[in-house]
This record gives structure tokens, C-alpha cells and sequence, in this order.
């Protein structure tokens, strides 16, 4: 099956729509094959300020409208005690949220953009999707995610090659409990690490200090500018350590400055 097939045969459909590249291509095709689509975001303290700032952007440019929904994550206890099944709980809340606003505006699907590379069974959140009938058309017409990178620059899509991009929870250790305070502090430090020049990067908790890992390719630079790292984190962490195992680049290549 083709998108372009699975879209007359769901000609009416929310997608869930997170700013990444998955979500954009999918909100793409579904804009391109002729569906009645709308867009919906969830806004929790698990995302970070850009990622609904690249949303809105993708959203104007294809002309889909989109609804942001506000969710108090850290009420839902299971995913603030951050335990193993964590991803499963915050799926579950989220798309039970989704699924409410998609069908008090009279849409009957609900669509997400897992691909075909995506491991179902190293993905816990699957299971929620599962549970609440949540439909993943890129999976089920087998397009993986070189496809989605490939086929969005294709298409001019600007997220293309954007880096894969975990939601700020993943920065907390298992078992910890997850505050609001951590998180601010994870997604500020990471903001002014991609200002001094890092990109496809994660600001790790490792007690009350931060554990940088960066890609080989800014292994160079990270120790280059140790003490200017040092210093414009030095309000949020006692210390801060640098993770000597390079970091697997989240996509091979990135786009160039043009002004996104």
C-alpha cells in the first residue's frame, strides 16, 4: 500500500503531530493526497520550547491548521516516578488527550508518525498506541526513515534532515523522579550548548551535574571549548562531565544554515 492509497481509504484524519521529521512528512502526504487534515500538538514540560516553534512553522507553511493541547505530565504519577514503563504511561495520557480533542472536532482516525525502522518491541510507548487505536500509516506502508529524510527533501519539507530529538525526560535517569526544576535545567543547558555551535547532542543528569555527549564529529570542539562549556553552564550544574563515548549521530547529514 501507498500513502497516496492509504489516504483515499482515510480520507479524514488528526495526526498527532510533534514538529519532528516523521510527523512533518506525514502531515505532508496527508495534505498532498487530498485528506481533510488537522494537526495537533501536545504541549508538556516534557518538550522543548523549539519543537512547537518548528510545529507551527511546518503547520503555516503547508496551510493545515493546528490545535496545541496543554497536558500536566508530571500529574500523571506513573511517568513522573520515571520507572521502566514510563514511555508507556506518558503515550498513554498523551494520545488519550489527542484522541478526546480529534474527536470533539469530528475526526474518526487518529494518526501517528511512526516508521517502518521503528522497533516495536524496543519502543514501550507502542503498546499504548496499540491499545488506543492509534494508526501509523508510514509503518504500515513500509516506509522507513531514510525514506521519510529522502522523500522531505524531495518535497522541500525544512525537517528533513533535522536530528532525532527525545523528549527531555530521557535526560533523567530511571528511577529518578522527574520534576519540573531537572527539566528546565536539562532543556536550558541544551539551549545554550546549540547557541556556542553543538548540534545532535544530549545534556544528560549524572546526579546533580550534567553528563554532555556529542557526536564524534564535535568531540574536537566540546574539548576545544571546555571552559567556555564550563562557563555558561555553571548557574545550572555544580560540574559538568563530558562523555568520552562518542554519541551516534541521530542523521548523517544536516542542513546548512538557512536562516530555520
Amino acid at each position: 500500500m501507498t500513502l497516496q492509497e492509504f489516504f483515499q481509504s482515510v480520507p479524514k484524519a488528526a495526526v498527532a503531530f510533534s514538529g519532528g521529521a516523521d510527523s512533518a512528512f506525514l502531515l505532508w502526504a496527508a495534505k498532498e493526497y487530498g485528506a481533510d487534515v488537522r494537526a495537533y500538538y501536545v504541549r508538556t514540560a516534557f518538550q522543548p520550547a523549539f519543537e512547537l516553534a518548528d510545529a507551527r512553522h511546518l503547520a503555516r507553511e503547508l496551510q493545515v491548521p493546528v490545535t496545541v493541547i496543554e497536558v500536566d505530565i508530571l500529574a500523571v504519577p506513573e511517568a513522573e516516578k520515571n520507572g521502566l514503563k514510563r514511555c508507556y504511561y506518558c503515550k498513554r495520557a498523551l494520545f488519550s488527550s489527542l484522541w478526546e480533542a480529534a474527536r470533539r472536532d469530528g475526526y474518526p482516525v487518529l494518526l501517528d508518525g511512526t516508521n517502518a525502522s521503528d522497533d516495536a518491541g524496543d519502543r514501550p510507548g507502542m503498546q499504548a498506541l496499540r491499545e488506543l487505536q492509534v494508526r501509523s500509516p508510514l509503518r504500515e506502508c513500509g516506509i522507513t526513515k531514510d525514506e521519510v529524510r529522502r522523500l522531505s527533501r524531495e518535497a522541500g519539507i525544512f525537517t528533513w534532515d533535522k536530528p532525532a530529538y527525545a523528549c527531555l525526560a530521557t535526560r533523567i535517569p530511571t528511577g529518578r523522579a522527574i520534576t519540573r526544576k531537572d527539566l528546565e535545567r536539562v532543556e536550558q543547558a541544551e539551549e545554550r550548548l546549540s547557541r556556542l555551535g553543538f548540534s545532535d547532542f544530549r545534556v544528560r543528569l549524572e546526579g546533580e551535574d550534567a553528563r554532555l555527549q556529542v557526536t564524534g564529529e564535535q568531540m574536537e570542539l566540546a574539548v576545544q571549548m571546555r571552559r567556555g562549556i564550563a562557563e555558561a553552564l555553571r548557574d545550572l550544574f555544580p560540574s559538568v562531565l563530558l562523555d568520552l563515548e562518542e554519541r551516534q549521530p541521530s542523521v548523517q547529514r544536516r542542513r546548512k544554515d538557512n536562516g530555520q
